[in-house]
């Protein structure tokens, strides 16, 4: 996908405060903590096509509004995943604005994922 621009701006100059994760490194974190939280941050339409079976769903148009009420533990470890890395970069940033702590957002995201052959679900 091309994106424009001024997004790109945006999205490196988020990730120059997050901390990104790879799948191989989300697989770690996981063995380790079993209540850390994969966040889905794509769009409703996205999540109903298809997710990761561990995750829960918070669209990147309302995670401002509502992270506090589903997490409301800023040191609860969070691993955000998009399409491909890009949205959950922005959502991480803003988290972390928010005050939580141990925010990540997954490399490659859901394509990447995928590729991995993580287990899905609808």
């Amino acid at each position: 996908m091309q994106h424009a621009p001024g997004f790109l701006r945006l999205v490196e100059d988020a990730k120059s405060r997050v901390v990104e994760v790879t799948i191989e490194g989300l697989k770690d974190r996981m063995a380790v903590n079993p209540n850390l939280v994969l966040l889905d941050v794509r769009e409703e339409s996205e999540w109903a096509a298809g997710h990761a079976v561990q995750a829960r769903h918070l669209g990147k148009g309302i995670l401002e509004r509502d992270l506090e009420a589903m997490l409301p533990d800023p040191d609860t470890e969070i691993v955000m995943y998009c399409g491909g890395g890009f949205r959950s970069a922005l959502t991480c940033d803003a988290a972390q604005r928010m005050g939580y702590r141990k925010v990540s957002s997954l490399i490659g995201g859901y394509k990447g994922l995928v590729a991995a052959g993580w287990p899905m679900t609808r």
